[in-house]
Order: structure tokens, then sequence, then C-alpha cells
């Protein structure tokens, strides 16, 4: 298991853009499951939406996304590497996460050829299905600071 300390140490997100607390299962390089423990005071609950507070589902995408990154950088020869977007398939949007709501995020990775790969994403709450695709990305060099 990794906690957030440990995360910040392989991926480059921070607060308030870190959504993943922890990693409860890694098989680096090819699968890893994450958990976001969703609450009231999230800043995007903000203003989506008042009256009926809905995590939005492009930062589901971006915590199934972070997941993939901890997963293909953790321990795999990866440093010094950013996994970045190449695009997002057939992404589907099963149930609304609320405050309150664990989400648990899987990836596993379908296929990798040279720096660009594919995996499929999943999100789930209390077993239940509240997102799932495919993500596609690039391992990129970080810019030298």
């Amino acid at each position: 298991m990794l906690e957030a300390d440990a995360i910040e140490r392989v991926i480059p997100h921070r607060y308030p853009f870190l959504l993943v607390d922890r990693m409860v299962e890694l098989e680096a390089g090819k699968r890893g499951v994450g958990i976001k423990n969703v609450t009231a005071n999230e800043w995007f609950f903000e203003g989506h939406f008042p009256g009926r507070k809905v995590m939005p589902g492009v930062l589901i995408v971006e915590a199934m996304a972070q997941v993939a990154a901890v997963t293909l950088l953790y321990e795999t020869g990866s440093d010094g590497k950013t996994p970045m977007f190449g695009g997002i398939e057939n992404m589907r949007f099963r149930k609304p996460v609320v405050p309150g709501d664990q989400l648990r995020l899987e990836f596993e990775l379908e296929k990798l050829r040279g720096p660009v790969g594919k995996g499929r994403v999943r999100a789930t709450v209390d077993g239940a299905l509240a997102a799932d695709g495919s993500i596609t990305f690039a391992l990129v060099d970080q810019p030298a600071e």
C-alpha cells in the first residue's frame, strides 16, 4: 500500500489536484488500484452543483489517470517521465459520485509500445460501477527545472 506521501514521490500532482489518497493494490507497470475518499469540503463542490454536490466526471477520469500514472511509474525505471493523456475512449459515467463516497479507481495496462500505451480504467463506489473506459497516454520527459 502507498500512502499520499509515497504517491507524491512518484507523480508530480499536488493539492488541490492530487486525487488519489492511497494505492491499495499495485503490480508495478501493469495494474493498480487506488482510493479517493470524496468529502463534502472538496474544492470542486463549491460550484458543481450548488444544492446537489456531484463530483465532475472529468475529475473522476483524472483520478483514474493518476492511478495509471502511479502504476506506470512506480519502480519501473521510468524516473523523470510524466504520463500525458493521448486520448479517452468509450468513457461512460454510470452513477453520480457524491460526498461521503469512497471511489475505488482501477487501471490495467493493455498495451505499451515505446512511450505510448493504452489501458482500461474503472471507478466503483461500494461495488457499483461509477465510470469506465479506456485511456491512451504517452510517457514524456519532465522538463528540467
